[in-house]
């Protein structure tokens, strides 16, 4: 069987002299005045979904086991974030998160940190009936499941696997958990699936989910992703508006991806019933942006589409063991302060970046 390489970029190496004004000291920052307090985390490349705008249909050539930051070498990558570098929100994602079977203890040990940031998840909701007590236990705050559709024969169709109830039932485990809001994350994969995202919202607000609608980005493992056949912010809104009034979300935005509004007329138990579009194309967030990133085998890319990456494993798994967590902050610290003023998607000669989104973590 033919596979799509994941086509890691090579690392910054360890000895990389840092220039002479990165901070020594104090929170994550980069030259343009932006703190990253933001740390997404991809705890494994692998997935038990194939979506057509993220993957092939064969998979990909995952990466090998030994290549993949251990349960002790990660829990002490976030120690170091949190403790040192002001890291105060931590999402775990993949791939597919809950394919890693120490994640509860990995929550479990972050969670127990003195300075215990948020802890969040974006999971596909595959087998998360049977986690999702453990996980709150754990210290999970929070969570997003992807959901493109509730068509049984079109999301079999997108994920190509025919799995839509164990999704539903995922969503609905994670509301009896307690975890509120339960928020959905949606990509609209083709302009023919645009007229069906009305029907998702409507089932959210019926389910009391918050619906978070992504524009879909170049990140896909097959680099077929064009612009002409992305579905946009502008249109997403349109169509919402065919069958939903949507009133200005006065809440202040912040570093939030996602600008909201309020779907008038509908509730939930927290208040007015919001719906978000994540518009990092067509309306770019770069100025406010927070976050660092962690791919599963230990590199730090301080954008979505960084087009290099920083290696944290080597000094993991080479340097004596004194003086392993100086040296994470200092090459995390470098890392964000080499950090571009935007991510340059729509300017001329832009390049995909090598990892796709699976690679990466979303």
């Amino acid at each position: 069987m033919s596979t799509v390489g994941l086509g890691i970029p090579t690392p910054r190496p360890l000895s990389a002299e840092a220039p002479s004004d990165v901070p020594t000291h104090g929170p994550l920052r980069d030259t343009f005045g932006r703190v990253a307090k933001d740390l997404r985390v991809s705890v494994t490349d692998r997935c038990n979904l194939r979506c057509t705008y993220c993957m092939p249909a064969e998979g990909l050539d995952w990466m090998p086991a030994d290549a993949v930051l251990s349960t002790d070498e990660l829990i002490r990558v976030l120690t170091v974030a949190v403790r040192d570098l002001g890291i105060e929100r931590i999402r775990f994602t993949g791939g597919e998160p809950l394919l890693r079977r120490d994640l509860e203890q990995i929550i479990a040990a972050v969670s127990a940190l003195p300075q215990r940031p948020e802890i969040a998840m974006t999971t596909n909701g595959l087998g998360l009936t049977r986690r999702i007590d453990g996980l709150v236990d754990a210290g999970l705050n929070r969570i997003n499941i992807s959901l493109d559709t509730v068509d049984r024969e079109r999301f079999a169709e997108i994920t190509r696997r025919d799995r839509l109830d164990d999704v539903l039932a995922g969503l609905a485990a994670a509301k009896s958990a307690g975890l509120d809001p339960v928020k959905v994350n949606a990509v609209i994969p083709d302009r023919a699936d645009l007229d069906a995202v009305v029907d998702l919202l409507a089932y959210c607000l019926e389910h009391g989910y918050e619906l978070r609608i992504i524009e879909q980005m170049p990140l896909d493992a097959d680099h077929a992703w064009q612009r002409a056949r992305m579905v946009t912010a502008d249109e997403i809104l349109a169509t919402l508006r065919t069958r939903f009034t949507l009133l200005d979300d006065p809440a202040p935005r912040g570093s939030a991806p996602a600008a909201t509004w309020i779907v008038d007329g509908h509730r939930t138990a927290r208040g007015p019933a919001k719906v978000g579009v994540i518009a990092s194309v067509t309306r770019p967030f770069c100025g406010d942006c927070d976050r660092t990133r962690l791919t599963a085998d230990g590199s730090l890319r301080n954008c979505l589409f960084a087009s290099s990456e920083t290696d944290l494993r080597s000094a993991l798994r080479s340097l004596p063991d004194d003086e392993v967590d100086a040296a994470i902050a200092a090459l995390w610290r470098t890392d964000m302060w080499q950090k571009a003023t935007g991510h340059e998607v729509n300017v001329a000669g832009f390049q995909q970046p090598s990892r796709p989104m699976s690679a990466i973590g979303g």
